[in-house]
């Protein structure tokens, strides 16, 4: 049956970003081979919205105190697209990666999954 999820980040620096995801957000990784490096990710979950338009995917790293995970991030260098803005279900921002992307930062008001 299902073993796990894979998900891909298109980008313009592969190489940026995979050191972002390696130095500043500290996730381990495993080299499939020339350096080609894929993350170990935290626990996850997965979430059905409804749209009236093109179906579209999102990723979201959740933590437990934006506030602060905002501020250690910001000390490492890492630009938000926004400021923390409260949805009701939970208080979000955007962080940028090196590559041009951007992933949204969450902390949720609601029970989780995990």
């Amino acid at each position: 049956m299902i073993i796990g999820q894979h998900s891909i980040i298109y980008t313009a620096d592969e190489d940026a970003d995979r050191a972002f995801f390696r130095d500043v957000l500290e996730f381990p990784a495993t080299d499939a081979g020339g350096g080609w490096l894929i993350f170990r990710m935290p626990p996850a979950e997965l979430a059905f919205h409804p749209t009236e338009g093109n179906a579209a995917h999102e990723l979201f790293f959740m933590c437990d105190d934006i506030s602060a995970t905002v501020d250690s991030l910001t000390a490492k260098g890492v630009e938000f697209s926004a400021p923390i803005s409260d949805r009701g279900w939970g208080l979000l921002t955007s962080l940028k990666t090196p590559g041009g992307s951007e992933i949204g930062l969450y902390e949720p008001r609601h029970p989780t999954a995990i």
